[in-house]
């Protein structure tokens, strides 16, 4: 039997090999790990675990501590913004009757890591009030902000003390079913491209139902479109392919690749075309029913 929850801990750490199989077994133990997704870009690593509530809780405490331990912020730097060293950590429900607990799970989960001395925010379901829903509206001007955000009064925690940890910042905590965290790479497109079409892509631009995104520089040379499909099944990867080809095209650019971070469900792959592929897919390890088919 599949266990009934996910979590999706994204640490503020894509470089330090050591480090992350460091964070690894602490986060691992005692549950399933199903994906490690490492970015040197973005500076970040994406565990999907997955276990019952409880062992999934004792995973998490263990490994924000082991993140709050090992990752200074204030030394941090990548693409991909970030207040934290455990910086997001959401708990999934892959059926809508686990729903309860899943969200029973992440507020506690977010009590363990307040108790560790790290400021908690609710976000997206769990959010406790309409500005709190976005993650953005935590990381708008990065932990330098949300110091100064947190020391006038204007932003008070869910859980934790009233400022961010010294050396590890904040965490933001939710729960939530799969979404699709899918990053496409642009040829022909500078900065300021790749931002136009992340902004034609976003719901709040007009853009496709549920997605967030934003433009990033990469190493390579390249540019990147950074999306979060909310559901990924009602708008599968390959229609956001689409669109940001054709607000690429106007622009002078076209999508080459794309990448995934963690696991989707095998229907946001649906009609996925073949000229941009998905660097290194293997749908028998990148989609959520591929990895639990293969466990014990």
């Amino acid at each position: 039997m599949a266990p009934p929850l996910l979590s999706v801990p994204n640490v503020s750490e894509g470089r330090d090999a050591g480090l992350i199989a460091a964070l690894e077994r602490a986060f691992s133990e005692g549950v399933s790990l199903l994906d490690r997704h490492s970015d040197a870009d973005h500076n970040r690593t994406v565990f999907t675990l997955a276990g019952e509530a409880v062992a999934l809780r004792e995973a998490l405490a263990r490994g924000a501590a082991a993140a709050i331990e090992s990752i200074d912020m204030g030394e941090h730097e990548g693409a991909h913004p970030a207040i934290g060293a455990l910086d997001v950590c959401p708990f999934v429900w892959l059926d809508a009757g686990d729903r309860v607990a899943a969200e029973a799970a992440a507020a506690e989960a977010a009590g363990e890591i307040g108790a560790l001395g790290v400021p908690v925010f609710f976000y997206g379901a769990l959010a406790t009030g309409p500005d709190h829903v976005e993650r953005a509206y935590f990381r708008n001007g990065g932990l330098t902000e949300l110091w100064l955000r947190m020391e006038g009064g204007e932003l008070s925690p869910d859980r934790g003390p009233g400022l961010p940890h010294r050396t590890a910042g904040a965490t933001l905590v939710t729960a939530r079913p799969p979404l699709a965290a899918f990053n496409v790479e642009l040829d022909g497109a500078d900065l300021d491209t790749a931002r136009s079409v992340a902004a034609g892509l976003r719901e709040s631009g007009g853009g496709l139902s549920g997605v967030r995104a934003i433009g990033l520089p990469l190493a390579s040379g390249r540019t990147q479109v950074s999306t979060n499909v909310h559901d990924p099944v009602a708008v599968p990867l390959g229609e956001v392919v689409e669109r940001a080809r054709a607000l690429a095209a106007s622009l002078g650019a076209r999508p080459v690749e794309a990448e995934l971070i963690g696991l989707v469900p095998e229907a946001a792959l649906a009609g996925y075309p073949d000229d941009v592929p998905i660097r290194g897919l293997d749908p028998a390890r990148q989609t959520i029913e591929g990895r639990l088919s293969a466990l014990p």
